[in-house]
């Protein structure tokens, strides 16, 4: 096992983590008064260890702690993995809202972008089951319970993103409702799925001048207005105004709607409220999509 130093990824991850705000969160919330053993901090560099290693459970990463460099690295020695199980469900959340706000402040100040380079803020829900006997007011099935994260996600060029935002809610609850919560940059574009359609917010988006990039369903009613003629290269299929929903709830703007093949070749409908950029950059605009399937995947296997 690599040495944990500021050298190591280890290290890098920790070092961007502000250690005085965890001091005086500590101190003001006495989160270490009766704890002998496993104090916050260690705790949360035995988490980033769990994930940066892709640790399965808690029987593993007790095993782990064998090791006497993560000891060092951690300041732990070994500890049983119910007393680690009492402490991790013992941690005080508002400590990681706390974390995460700082973290998004420092890439904010070090990120700089100009309406030239108008980043995609990309959208999307994951549900994380939880334990139905103990967490009865998270049912939404018969047999499940859970809640979603909707996580906002800065995408500024391939290779080249992090989380902004996260809200968690029950998973009974619709996604197309945290558009509100998720939306307030009229500096970027909006990109997500199927999941948060709702025509009445897209009209007002538009109207109060939020940009938008997402997927329609395929029995979607529209009414074709005028055809945009596409270069003999392009790999967008058609490119149309139109208007969404029926004639009795139909939307009061304009909106472009392209069609595309996806890498399998199943047919996708996009729907925006930008006419100024290409076919082609639309197209290119919604595969960055993918950035936060790969984070909320890589994320969430531990």
């Amino acid at each position: 096992m690599d040495k944990i130093t500021r050298k190591t990824s280890f290290g890098q991850w920790f070092s961007a983590m502000n250690l005085q705000l965890i001091e005086d969160q500590v101190k003001i919330k006495k989160l270490d008064y009766y704890t002998k053993k496993l104090r916050t901090e260690s705790s949360l560099k035995l988490l980033l260890f769990a994930q940066l290693v892709e640790v399965e459970s808690l029987h593993a990463l007790g095993d782990c702690l064998f090791d006497e460099q993560l000891q060092k690295g951690i300041e732990l020695d070994l500890i049983s993995i119910s007393r680690l199980s009492r402490r991790l469900n013992s941690l005080n959340p508002d400590l990681f809202q706390l974390l995460f706000l700082d973290l998004v402040g420092q890439i904010h100040a070090k990120t700089h972008y100009t309406k030239l380079v108008m980043p995609s803020k990309i959208i999307d829900s994951s549900t994380l089951p939880l334990n139905l006997t103990n967490h009865r007011w998270a049912k939404f099935r018969k047999t499940k319970a859970g809640v979603k994260l909707h996580l906002r996600l800065v995408f500024m060029e391939k290779g080249s993103s992090y989380p902004e935002k996260a809200v968690i809610t029950k998973a009974s609850e619709h996604d197309r409702g945290q558009l509100e919560v998720l939306v307030d940059d009229k500096e970027c574009m909006y990109v997500f799925d199927r999941g948060y359609l709702d025509y009445e917010r897209f009209d007002r988006m538009t109207d109060d001048g939020y940009f938008f990039l997402s997927r329609l369903r395929k029995n979607a009613v529209i009414r074709e207005v005028s055809d945009f003629p596409l270069p003999d290269d392009s790999s967008v299929l058609s490119d149309q105004m139109v208007l969404l929903g029926s004639t009795q709830n139909r939307t009061e703007n304009y909106f472009r709607l392209l069609k595309v093949a996806d890498s399998k070749g199943n047919l996708l409908h996009l729907i925006t409220n930008r006419f100024d950029l290409s076919a082609e950059e639309i197209s290119e605009m919604y595969k960055a999509r993918w950035a936060i399937e790969l984070f909320s995947n890589g994320s969430s296997s531990t």
